[in-house]
C-alpha cells in the first residue's frame, strides 16, 4: 500500500472514530440530563477510551462524579484535564470553576497563565478568569483581567458589571459606580446592575434610583431571579430614604422570589444539627505542622469581616478571607462531594477516617497564600459547622466565635441577597429556626471543646475594640499591636457581603437597623427571647 493510500486510510479511521465519539458524547449528555449519573459516567469513559486525554471529556467526567458524590474521582478528572495543557477558551471556561471547586488554586492559576497574556485572551475568558480569581480572594489579580476586557470593549455590560463587583471588593467605589451606571445605560434590562449600584453608597432624596428600579420591576417577562435582585435593590434604597413601610414590602417581595428558587428543606438542615453533636473524632494528630490557623466563625453578618480586618493589621497575621479549603479537605478525606459546607452523610463518613489527613491537606492547600506569616485567618462564618472536625484535625487552630444580638444578626441576614449558600435566610421562621439550631450547636461545641473557642461580642468590639483585641491576641498566642486599631490604613481587598460597610470602620448607631421594622419581626424576636431565657436559666 502506498504512503498516500495509508494516509487516506488513517484519515478515514480518524473520521470514523470522531463520528463515534460524537455519538457517544451526545448519548452521555442525554443521560446526564436525565440524571442517570452512572450510565452517563460509563458513556463518557467509553468516549475517553477512544480519545485519551481529551480535556472536554475529562471535564465532563469531573462534573458527573461530583453529581454522583465522588469527590476524589471528580477532583482527579479535573486535574487530568488541567494536565492536558488545553488553551481552548470554551473548555477553560468550564475547567476553571471545576478547579476552584476543589480549591486547586495553583493548577487554576497555571491554566490562566497558559491561556496567554491578557491582551491575547478573548473577552469571555477574561471575564471567567476574573470571576475565578475573585472567588479565590484575589481581587487585585482579578481586576487586571477585567481591565483588559474593558479596554477591548468599553461598553460590554457583562464586563462592566463584573468589574463593578471586583472594584467594590477593592474599595474603589467611585470607579465601581461609573462602571455600573454605564452598564445600566447600555442594558437597562439587566437586573444585577441595579442591585450592585444600590449597595455602593447611601441614597438621598435628591439622588436615588427608586423610580428606575420600579420601572424595571414592571417590565414584562421578569424572572424570579430578576425580581429578587430588583426587590433587594429597592429595599436598600427605600431603607436609606427611611421609607420603611415600602422598604419592608420590597424586602418581602425579594425574599419570596429568592426562596422560590431554592431547594431548601428545613428538616434536612435540622437533621444535620442533630447529627453533628454525635460525632467522635479519630486519628493521631500532631501539633507540629507549621502555621497556626485562626478560624473566625459564627452566623453570617455577625461581624466576622470586621474582626478579620482588625487582625489583618497585625504583622504576624496573613488575612486570607473566606476560604473553603477546610471544607475541601473534609470532602477529600471522606470522599464525599456535597452541597453546602457539610451534610449528614459526610458526618457519618467522617466517623471512620483519620482526620489528620484533613488537617495536613488543609495546611498544604493554603501554604501558597501565606508567605512567612506564622498565623493566618480563615473567615468563613459557616465553619461553625466544622468545629468538631477542626478541633481534631488541627489541634493548633484557634477558633474565634463572633457573637451578635440575635435580632440584629437575623435581620441583617434577611436583608442580604446571598448566593444560594444560605437558603434559610429568606423566610422569617426558617431563619429563626436556623439561628436557634446554630446557638444550640455552639453551646455544645463550648462544652465539648472547653477552652478551644473564644466568644467575641460584636457590640463590645465596637465600643471597646482595644480590650477585645487584647483578649483575642492573648487567646491566639499573639502580642497586641496598636496597628490593628488603624482600620483606615487597610488596602486589602475584602471579598464578602460586607465589602462596603467594613471600609467605613467602626460605626456606632443610636438604634439598631431593625428597629423601624420591629412590628414585622415577631418570629425572630420570639426566638431571641427564648434563647435569652435559656441563657438566664443556665447562668
Amino acid at each position: 500500500m502506498s504512503e498516500r493510500s495509508e494516509s487516506a486510510s488513517y484519515g478515514r479511521q480518524q473520521a470514523a472514530v470522531s463520528h463515534e465519539v460524537q455519538s457517544i458524547l451526545a448519548s452521555a449528555e442525554a443521560l446526564a440530563v436525565r440524571r442517570e449519573w452512572d450510565a452517563a459516567i460509563a458513556a463518557y469513559e467509553k468516549a475517553l477510551a477512544l480519545t485519551p486525554d481529551d480535556p472536554y471529556t475529562l471535564v465532563q467526567l469531573s462534573y458527573m462524579h461530583s453529581l454522583r458524590g465522588n469527590y476524589r474521582r471528580a477532583e482527579g478528572f479535573a486535574l487530568a484535564a488541567a494536565r492536558t495543557g488545553t488553551t481552548d477558551a470554551k473548555i477553560l471556561a468550564e475547567l476553571l470553576p471545576r478547579l476552584r471547586t476543589f480549591n486547586r488554586a495553583p493548577e487554576l492559576l497555571a491554566c490562566i497563565e497558559r491561556a496567554g497574556p491578557p491582551d491575547r485572551m478573548s473577552i469571555p475568558l477574561l471575564i471567567a478568569a476574573g470571576a475565578q480569581l475573585s472567588y479565590l480572594n484575589l481581587p487585585e489579580r482579578a481586576i487586571e483581567y477585567l481591565d483588559e476586557a474593558r479596554r477591548a470593549d468599553p461598553d460590554y455590560p457583562t464586563t462592566l458589571l463584573a468589574r463593578t463587583q471586583v472594584l467594590t471588593y477593592l474599595g474603589r467605589f467611585d470607579e465601581a459606580e461609573q462602571d455600573v451606571d454605564r452598564a445600566i445605560r447600555r442594558a437597562p434590562e439587566i437586573a444585577q446592575g441595579y442591585w450592585l449600584r444600590a449597595g455602593l453608597r447611601r441614597q438621598t432624596p435628591e439622588r436615588n434610583h427608586v423610580d428606575a428600579i420600579r420601572r424595571e420591576l414592571a417590565r414584562s417577562g421578569r424572572s424570579t431571579e430578576d425580581i429578587a435582585l430588583l426587590s433587594f435593590a429597592l429595599h436598600k434604597e427605600l431603607d436609606d430614604l427611611q421609607r420603611y413601610d415600602e422598604a419592608w414590602h420590597a424586602l418581602m417581595q425579594g425574599c419570596r422570589a429568592k426562596r422560590s428558587r431554592l431547594n431548601y428543606d428545613p428538616r434536612i438542615a435540622k437533621h444535620l444539627f442533630d447529627v453533628l453533636p454525635t460525632f467522635e473524632g479519630s486519628g493521631t494528630v500532631h501539633d507540629d505542622r507549621g502555621p497556626t490557623p485562626i478560624f473566625i466563625v459564627g452566623m453570617h453578618r455577625s461581624g466576622t469581616t470586621l474582626l478579620e480586618q482588625m487582625l489583618a493589621g497585625h504583622p504576624q497575621v496573613a488575612a486570607l478571607g473566606e476560604l473553603y479549603d477546610f471544607t475541601s479537605a473534609m470532602r477529600y478525606t471522606t470522599d464525599r462531594h456535597c452541597k453546602g459546607v457539610i451534610d449528614a452523610t459526610l458526618v457519618e463518613r467522617a466517623r471512620g477516617v483519620d482526620l489528620s489527613i484533613a488537617g495536613e491537606r488543609y495546611i498544604d492547600g493554603v501554604r501558597w497564600r501565606l508567605g512567612e506569616a506564622p498565623f493566618f485567618t480563615d473567615k468563613l462564618p459557616s465553619n461553625f459547622l466544622n468545629i468538631g472536625f477542626i478541633a481534631h484535625a488541627l489541634p493548633q487552630a484557634k477558633i474565634l466565635h463572633m457573637v451578635r444580638d440575635p435580632v440584629e444578626t437575623c435581620f441583617s441576614n434577611l436583608r442580604e441577597l446571598f448566593s444560594d449558600a444560605n437558603p434559610y435566610s429568606y423566610d422569617l421562621r426558617e431563619l429563626a429556626d436556623y439561628y436557634r439550631w446554630y446557638a444550640g450547636l455552639m453551646k455544645h461545641w463550648h462544652a465539648r471543646f472547653a477552652g478551644r473557642i473564644l466568644d467575641v461580642e460584636y457590640a463590645q468590639l465596637l465600643t471597646d475594640p482595644e480590650s477585645q483585641l487584647r483578649r483575642v491576641t492573648e487567646f491566639c498566642g499573639l502580642s497586641f499591636d496598636p496597628a490593628m486599631l488603624e482600620l483606615g490604613s487597610r488596602r486589602r481587598g475584602v471579598v464578602t457581603a460586607s465589602a462596603v460597610q467594613v471600609r467605613d470602620g467602626i460605626q456606632l448607631r443610636d438604634r439598631p437597623k431593625w428597629t423601624p421594622y420591629e412590628r414585622w419581626l415577631s418570629p425572630i424576636a420570639l426566638m431571641a427571647r427564648t434563647i435569652g431565657s435559656m441563657k438566664g436559666r443556665n447562668a
